[in-house]
Order: C-alpha cells, then sequence, then structure tokens
C-alpha cells in the first residue's frame, strides 16, 4: 500500500478538527476558518502568539489569586495593554470574523473578540463561556458574588435592565415572555463556531462573493451535518455558480427532510428549473 504524505487541504483540515465534541477545539476551529481568506495562513503560529499571551498573562495572576482578581487582571491585558476593541466603523468587513486578522488588527466583532478572550480565561482558570445571545455573542463568567455578563467589546458588565433593554427588538410575542435565563445559557464550542461561520455567510451573499459563501456551507454541512437549511444555502451558492448538478443533489436533500417550511415551493420550483437544464425528467409521484 502507498502511503501518502500529502498534508491535508485546509476542508479536510476543518474536519478533522470538529468530528467530536469531546475536547472540542474552539480557538484551532476558529482559527482555521480564515484558510476561507488566505489559505497559506498558518493555523500553528496564530494559536503560538495567543499562547504566548497566555504565558505573559499568568505572570501577572498569582497562584491564589481570587476569580475577580483574575478578571480584572485579564480585561487590563486584553483590553488595555494589548489593545483590543470592536471595529464599529467597519463592523461587516469579513476580517473581523478572522482571528489571525483580529490579532494584527486587535479589532474585531464579539464573537471573534469572545473566542480569543474566552482561551486565555480559561487558561487562568476562569470559569467562563459564551453566551449566544439574539444580536450581540456575550460572555459570562462564574464570581463567588454571581453570575457576570461581559461584553466581549470592552470587558464591561451588563446590567439585568441592559439586557432585557438589547432582547427587546428580538421579542417574537408579549402574550408569554421567555425568562432571561433561557438566553443566557452557556454556549456549546460547535453552536459558537457555526454562529461565526453564518456570520461570514450572511456578509459573503450579501456581496454576492458565491465563490466564499460556497466554502463556508462546506464547513457549516460538516459542522452541523443535519442542519438541513445548509444544504438548501449550499445549493443556492452551487447555483449561483452555475454548478447544477450539485445546486440539484442538494436543494433535493433539502427538500426530502423538511415539511412545512415556508420557502417549500419556491425550491422546489428551482429544482425544476435545474433538472429542465440539466435535461432530466420530473418522475411522477
Amino acid at each position: 500500500m502507498q502511503l501518502s504524505f500529502d498534508p491535508p487541504s485546509p476542508l479536510e483540515y476543518f474536519a478533522t478538527l470538529v468530528q467530536s465534541d469531546d475536547n472540542f477545539p474552539l480557538l484551532e476551529a476558529a482559527v482555521s476558518i480564515g484558510h476561507i481568506q488566505t489559505p497559506e495562513m498558518d493555523v500553528q503560529s496564530v494559536l503560538s502568539q495567543v499562547d504566548d499571551w497566555l504565558l505573559r498573562l499568568r505572570r501577572r495572576v498569582a497562584s491564589d489569586a481570587a476569580p475577580l482578581a483574575r478578571l480584572l487582571a485579564l480585561n487590563q491585558f486584553f483590553y488595555k495593554d494589548l489593545g483590543f476593541g470592536g471595529n464599529l466603523n467597519d463592523y461587516y468587513a469579513t476580517g473581523n470574523s478572522y482571528i489571525h486578522a483580529l490579532l494584527e488588527s486587535r479589532r474585531g466583532i464579539p464573537i471573534s473578540m469572545a473566542v480569543v478572550w474566552l482561551e486565555l480565561a480559561q487558561g487562568i482558570g476562569l470559569n467562563a463561556s459564551g453566551v449566544s445571545f439574539p444580536g450581540h455573542f456575550l460572555i459570562k463568567i462564574s464570581l463567588p458574588m454571581g453570575q457576570a455578563v461581559i461584553d466581549p467589546f470592552s470587558g464591561e458588565s451588563f446590567s439585568g435592565e441592559k439586557l432585557s433593554e438589547m432582547l427587546e427588538p428580538y421579542r417574537l410575542t408579549e402574550d408569554f415572555e421567555v425568562p432571561m435565563g433561557l438566553y443566557l445559557q452557556a454556549a456549546p464550542a460547535r453552536d459558537i463556531l457555526a454562529r461565526m461561520l453564518r456570520n461570514l455567510k450572511e456578509i459573503f451573499k450579501s456581496q454576492k462573493q458565491w465563490t466564499h459563501a460556497l466554502e463556508v456551507q462546506e464547513r457549516l454541512i460538516i459542522l452541523m451535518p443535519e442542519a438541513w437549511t445548509e444544504y438548501r444555502d449550499r445549493g443556492l451558492a452551487h447555483a449561483a455558480l452555475g454548478n447544477h448538478s450539485q445546486a440539484l443533489a442538494d436543494l433535493e436533500h433539502y427538500l426530502a427532510h423538511v415539511q412545512d417550511v415556508v420557502d417549500v415551493d419556491a425550491i422546489a420550483q428551482q429544482v425544476e428549473m435545474l433538472r429542465t437544464a440539466l435535461g432530466r425528467r420530473t418522475e411522477p409521484n
């Protein structure tokens, strides 16, 4: 048997990282998303930079430091010394979602900044996790005096009143108010990565960058193989690129797995158009 020593493709590498939820390497998987923009990007060098920062931070934190002292040291280091902050001037730039670009510019969006912040927080023994809050990704941390909910943009904590105000535009009905605690549950690493990719997807779709949108979709389907809408969106990206056979396969796969969704008729029409373009007959029911 002939052995192959070819390095994995960026997509194959991503697949190996996300195949199991056990010890899910969130930072490494998030960094690897940057291959969409920069295929030659060295993931390990980016991880090494974060490791170096963690070593510097650990030197500042006494081994017996209380959680609040650790949190204050982290925020001083991350926001003041390293200079991280939100990219409010160009919020929808794709670079905000790439960790390697974030480390260079020190400007990003809440979720990408949170991924780096969490790596440092957990590295100094803080009990912190990401929160997939509507409209603005958050961080929560357990402290002896209770739970703090933190803005990844600034490290400042949010009051309950502020959180309710932020949630108001996303409430679906006034008849039933979902408890705030349900919105503040810790997000699994897989879900955090999916949200990062979906942010990119929306940007690429709005810019009609279908090649990059397709690369995002490939990763989303590897990450969430039973998220049927991702097959639909991959099919639509293939269709936009003129890949009719691949588009048809994905859209048929979508229709085979969903029922009673609002876009079934529109997707079915798209399927018929693709079948016609490919010279295929529609089989009778």
